[in-house]
């Protein structure tokens, strides 16, 4: 074990596991095998402030196996997503997301066995001073909720629209997952109609879709292949015309900021996020047309098994063809993992235009807008001061206030509501994970789970905190303005770290 591990685990399991066993019957409530199996993130390796939690907590699955052991072994490869420019992938693939045991040890403790929240008049002593640093600029909000009650604890700003940057990304979980439910998943398909011998690969929007030899659990475009040639043998078929269908998705598919390495053009179809450069995340290079060049693979790996196909084009599968052969994402809560963990904005965008799709709406940048912002209102949080323009936060005319990210993240906590359990568990953890895997490496490393929010002139967090004393608390920190990033960055961890270190009463 590093120092830098060891350092985290004294100074945080302890805490952890004392509300693990606390509230293992409260999380016992919660767990429902068919979501929780793929909701629990899988545990860090090396992550040793999680060992009591889990021990005490579970979850376990029908089988009698630990949630978090099965779902690292598939979620292991889990590769994508922008983090902010902190590499192509050279050092590996992303980790997978945390164990959910860990992340809800702290909810719900009402009884003696967990001291008081913290007083507002306490964390306004705290928090006020360190809101005032130059670094964070001219226009803020923050807000700090009691995830036990949902009461808030702190708050300035708290209604004003901000730019959120990639805290976005918390509003597109939350509205994916109230859409779709968190076993949907995404499904690409080999449809073939014999009158006319053509072969359509239809895109079901799944950018995680992949053509590497080692899928990692995702969705194979070479079983896709196989399969599909496996089943034209059947027919005496060794040759097709080969096109492909997009039209899952409607618009047009640049977004607002316009070519940019952190995301591919949105479509239907794409293979590994359309990179160029063999990289798993960062920003990278993207094939122009993603569809095309999903299909041009395809057919090389139908001519591995022996099906020829013509140079692919553009299409629509017509109700006459019949479906080959198909392949199926993870389901959404580890998709919505890995959009949060690693900030996947192909992803992010994805899942809003299911979003849309599944609202009745366009699904194109406008409808996706629309469809998570009446997603949200379902949920019964107030989207005033919310305007919302993509799935990602690139787009800097998105405007959200601190006031709905806590009230997102409690509503993530409520017990009434698992299916929105993987809003909280995708969260990265401070010191070990996804984007926050180079920061809180003293002080709060394993107590602060948030998303991070970074443009140009503009830092956000957004996460939960164990305080000192053992109590979970949502926060939510918006600067706007901000000109030096890193001086803004270190005092936003300055303040989630405050709160890990407060009992404030």
């Amino acid at each position: 074990m590093t120092p830098r591990l060891a350092r985290a685990a004294r100074t945080a399991g302890p805490r952890l596991a004392r509300y693990a066993r606390a509230t293992a019957p409260r999380l016992t409530r919660i767990t429902r095998p068919n979501t929780w199996q793929y909701t629990a993130g899988a545990a860090t390796v090396g992550l040793a402030l999680a060992v009591g939690v889990v021990t005490a907590a579970g979850p376990w699955d029908s089988t009698g196996q630990r949630t978090a052991e099965r779902v690292r072994a598939v979620a292991r490869n889990h590769t994508g997503g922008a983090d902010h420019g902190r590499g192509t992938g050279a050092a590996g693939p992303p980790r997978p997301a945390p164990s959910a045991g860990t992340v809800l040890a702290g909810l719900g403790a009402t009884s003696g066995a967990a001291a008081a929240a913290p007083r507002g008049k306490a964390l306004d002593e705290v928090l006020s001073p360190l809101l005032t640093d130059p670094a964070l600029g001219a226009r803020h909000g923050a807000s700090v909720v009691d995830l036990t009650t949902g009461g808030r604890l702190y708050g300035t700003g708290v209604g004003t629209s901000l730019v959120p940057a990639s805290t976005t990304k918390i509003a597109t979980a939350a509205a994916a997952l109230t859409a779709l439910g968190p076993d949907h998943r995404l499904t690409t398909r080999a449809a073939f109609e014999a009158d006319t011998g053509e072969l359509v690969l239809v895109g079901g929007g799944d950018p995680t879709l992949t053509a590497r030899a080692d899928a990692g659990g995702l969705a194979s475009l070479r079983t896709l292949a196989a399969n599909s040639a496996k089943a034209l043998r059947k027919r005496a078929v060794r040759k097709v015309t080969l096109s492909y269908d997009t039209t899952l998705y409607a618009g047009s598919g640049r977004h607002p900021i316009g070519v940019n390495d952190n995301l591919a053009t949105v479509t239907a179809l794409m293979a590994d996020e359309a990179r160029t450069d063999g990289s798993t995340s960062g920003p990278a290079a993207r094939a122009a047309d993603p569809a095309a060049d999903a299909a041009r693979t395809f057919a090389d790996l139908l001519g591995e098994h022996g099906v020829k196909a013509t140079p692919p084009g553009p299409s629509k599968a017509t109700n006459r063809a019949d479906t080959l052969a198909t392949v199926s994402s993870p389901p959404l809560s580890s998709l919505v993992e890995r959009m949060l963990t690693h900030s996947d904005n192909d992803l992010a965008e994805a899942l809003a235009r299911h979003t849309a799709a599944a609202s009745g709406k366009k699904a194109d940048f406008r409808g996706a807008s629309a469809a998570v912002t009446a997603r949200l209102k379902q949920l019964g949080v107030s989207v005033r001061g919310a305007d919302i323009h993509d799935g990602s936060g690139l787009d800097r005319a998105d405007r959200l206030t601190a006031d709905l990210l806590t009230d997102l993240l409690t509503a993530a906590a409520d017990p009434d509501r698992p299916e929105l359990r993987a809003a909280l568990t995708g969260l990265p953890v401070a010191g070990f994970t996804g984007t926050l895997s180079g920061r809180y490496t003293d002080g709060a490393a394993g107590l602060v789970r948030a998303k991070t929010g970074t443009l140009t002139g503009v830092n956000t967090l957004a996460g939960t905190v164990v305080t000192r004393d053992g109590r979970a608390l949502a926060f939510a920190f918006l600067a706007d303005g901000t000109t030096d990033p890193a001086a803004a960055q270190s005092a936003l961890d300055r303040m989630a770290t405050s709160l890990a270190e407060c009992g404030c009463r």
